[in-house]
């Protein structure tokens, strides 16, 4: 069955059909029913954390310093190896990935 696209829907007739009147006074929340909701569920999101559980456990990383045939690459600050470097201007080395 073919389908004529540039036809109104019918969601969309009935709403053109509504005076202004019945969609005033419909029930719309008001300004400062919708503050007081947002303030009440931010006071809520502080509260809880991701995943909804505290964890109370210390995360214990050990950081390794820059090796010497290692630069940091001055545009995505990635630790690299030498052999890495595209070109170096004004003291700061930039990678091959930076540079193509």
């Amino acid at each position: 069955m073919a389908t004529d696209y540039d036809e109104v829907r019918s969601d969309v007739k009935e709403s053109q059909n509504s005076s202004l009147e019945e969609l005033q006074s419909a029930n719309a929340p008001d300004a400062s029913s919708v503050v007081r909701e947002l303030d009440v569920a931010d006071a809520m999101d502080d509260a809880i954390i991701p995943g909804g559980e505290f964890v109370a456990e210390e995360l214990v990383v050990q950081i390794i310093p820059q090796a010497a045939d290692e630069f940091t690459c001055y545009s995505c600050f990635l630790v690299r190896h030498r052999s890495q470097i595209a070109r170096e201007k004004n003291g700061h080395a930039y990678c091959i990935e930076c540079e193509s």
